[in-house]
């Protein structure tokens, strides 16, 4: 089996920690609200996933330029992240009795696996529109659509996309 050839732990330098810090950071910010809200998928979960994907995006940057880019497709990468985000997301919403769970939290975590792989390629300004916009529609938007919509995005009385609270 032919391997490519081992990095050095001393290679290791501030733009790999900048790269995956932030993305661990972005997805902490991320999960905290749905950590506020005693949502399944909270802090842990989101940073997970958003650090995962961006380290894995790094190492498949640094095997594409170690083994020479034409023997390897990049593109795959988005698709494995892809298919593992789905798999978990569908595994997460559920319909049950008219009312339907989690699904906020399914494209919450596929945002942070997506911010998470723009981390991992260094696209910083994409990075940052990225987060800003997300917040602003997981927080600010939460508070118009109770004032403008009220109850009628219930089903049944339910909230239809944040009905994955614990029930009390």
């Amino acid at each position: 089996m032919e391997l490519n050839q081992a990095t050095d732990l001393a290679f290791l330098d501030w733009e790999i920690i900048t790269r995956l810090g932030v993305a661990a950071i972005i997805g902490l910010v991320l999960g905290f609200d749905r950590e506020a809200r005693g949502h399944a998928a909270g802090m842990r979960t989101h940073g997970l996933i958003c650090f995962s994907s961006a380290m894995t995006t790094v190492s498949i940057i640094a095997l594409y330029n170690q083994i020479g880019g034409p023997r390897t497709d990049v593109l795959r990468l988005y698709e494995a992240i892809g298919a593992f985000i789905g798999i978990v997301g569908a595994g997460l919403i559920v319909f049950s009795k008219g009312r339907l769970h989690n699904l906020t939290t399914a494209a919450h975590l596929w945002l942070a696996a997506i911010i998470g792989l723009a981390c991992g390629a260094a696209q910083w300004p994409l990075v940052a529109t990225g987060t800003i916009i997300s917040l602003i529609m997981i927080t600010a938007l939460r508070v118009v659509e109770g004032r403008l919509f009220g109850n009628d995005r219930k089903l049944d009385g339910a909230d239809d996309t944040d009905g994955d609270r614990p029930r009390t």
